[in-house]
């Protein structure tokens, strides 16, 4: 499969992800079947059932789980599954926002940042998506999202962190901004600021246009040019948001060649009704196996059972 099809060719149901709203709903006869596999703990029904139903589906299940039984369906998960699948149903349960909003939060509780993970979901997702997830944050957690990416990172890092959160389209003059590029790394030390400015304000279309016209230029792969000018954090900043505006399925696709669970879970859940195929396409091209093969050779019992449902099929 190529992206390139996806990109021209809606799916019937109007998706390029690989979950859609089940046709028959019935979340009264949902909500049966799931009371009575909690209670005899019966994963391969509330697996089979779970993700076999859209995010909003899974809504209306929890609401009337609560409505029918005065009992909270994530509460009778946790206490029913445990492992790998319990936290993967669960992230199923979440509402998107507040799913991106808890991946976020994860990234940076505790000793040390996953920068990895901040960098995926702020370099893949667009100005209006990021502020809607801002405000789930605000409305989960009680804080306010910049400020604590701030409290997690500094210096250029910290800068650039913060623009992907405010990204803006401000128009721009390709030859410019090619120019702004090439001058910020040409003296004694680079400058990051002319690459978080343009990087971060400027549309998809305009900025390939730049990076091409950056590589013909100066004979170099845009990732050399950042390999060579910067070093640490912002270098690796700088890249991925590189990556993602060239390609962002392939750099999807390579995150799930890491092969860690929470990273295959959240990338899965994240884009399952999204662009999820779109993903399979590119881990094909990349690696030469089907998504769904990989599943299978690193995961196994009801969570991979869980996993290839939502994957959904070859490739």
């Amino acid at each position: 499969m190529d992206p390139d099809y996806f990109k021209s060719h809606d799916m019937w149901w109007g998706t390029l992800g690989t979950v859609r709203p089940f046709s028959n709903f019935n979340p009264e006869q949902d909500v049966m079947e799931i009371q009575a596999a909690l209670e005899k703990k019966d994963a391969v029904t509330l697996l089979s059932i779970l993700t076999n139903r859209s995010n909003e589906q899974r809504q209306m299940i929890t609401k009337t789980f609560q409505d029918f039984t005065r009992r909270d369906l994530a509460a009778g998960l946790k206490k029913a599954l445990a492992g790998d699948l319990e936290t993967l149903l669960l992230d199923l349960l979440t509402p998107p926002l507040h799913y991106e909003a808890q991946r976020l939060q994860q990234a940076m509780v505790g000793i040390g940042t996953d920068e990895d993970s901040l960098l995926e979901i702020l370099c893949t997702r667009s100005g209006k998506q990021l502020k809607e997830i801002s405000a789930a944050y605000q409305q989960v957690y009680k804080k306010d999202l910049e400020k604590e990416v701030k409290g997690e990172s500094s210096g250029d890092f910290a800068k650039l962190l913060v623009a992907l959160l405010n990204k803006e389209t401000v128009p721009g003059v390709v030859q410019r901004d090619i120019e702004f590029l090439i001058s910020s790394v040409n003296g004694k030390k680079a400058d990051a600021g002319p690459w978080i400015e343009i990087l971060t304000s400027r549309d998809s279309d305009h900025l390939n246009d730049v990076l091409l016209g950056l590589e013909l230029a100066t004979g170099k792969m845009v990732e050399q040019l950042l390999e060579k000018s910067f070093s640490g954090d912002i270098r690796l900043g700088l890249t991925v948001l590189v990556k993602c505006i060239q390609d962002p399925y392939h750099y999807l696709a390579q995150r799930l060649t890491i092969k860690k669970t929470p990273i295959v879970q959240g990338i899965m859940v994240s884009h399952s009704e999204e662009d999820l195929l779109c993903i399979r396409a590119a881990y094909l091209k990349l690696t030469g196996t089907s998504l769904y093969t990989a599943l299978q050779n690193q995961f196994k019992g009801d969570h991979l059972q869980a996993l290839l449902a939502i994957c959904r099929s070859e490739d």
